[in-house]
């Protein structure tokens, strides 16, 4: 698993828990903490006819219906991992910024249940894809060739 791989480069950091979440085993959905930390990761999934990757951002509420993530009950961050052949890749979004584009639910915004997300080596997207590529940009790392150990840590500490 990526993330694994990822969090072994970390200076005496480990895992120290980790959940799955079985209604997201499809997206290898599990919640982990590092270093008192928490956070969700997904794999997100190339689709055939659209640019970009898919992943879900659901739970279940107490009547076993799909329902978007809310943010008081969000970990720190969420982990999105892109593996696609020899492109590899990963965003990290802190909890605040998912609440702000209205993908985590609160008493005012609805949340949504999948996103797309866009790393950097998507090119010719349309103009709404640019636009979410522009802000989730300063979330992503791509880790294809030379890791940034210290963008990897600022992205998954700060």
């Amino acid at each position: 698993m990526l993330i694994e791989d990822i969090v072994s480069n970390f200076n005496q950091s480990t895992i120290t828990k980790v959940i799955t979440e079985d209604h997201n085993k499809d997206y290898e959905g599990l919640l982990i903490e590092i270093e008192n930390k928490t956070y969700r990761s997904r794999l997100a999934k190339a689709t055939p006819k659209k640019r970009g990757y898919f992943v879900v951002f659901w739970e279940k509420d107490e009547n076993n219906k799909n329902q978007p993530y809310s943010f008081s009950e969000s970990p720190d961050k969420v982990i999105i991992s892109i593996i696609d052949n020899d492109l590899r890749g990963q965003f990290i979004f802190p909890k605040s910024k998912l609440l702000e584009k209205g993908i985590l639910s609160n008493e005012t915004i609805k949340g949504k249940m999948a996103i797309r997300v866009y790393p950097s080596w998507e090119r010719d997207l349309n103009n709404t894809a640019a636009q979410t590529q522009k802000w989730q940009q300063n979330f992503f790392i791509d880790l294809s060739n030379n890791l940034d150990q210290e963008r990897l840590e600022d992205l998954y500490f700060k």
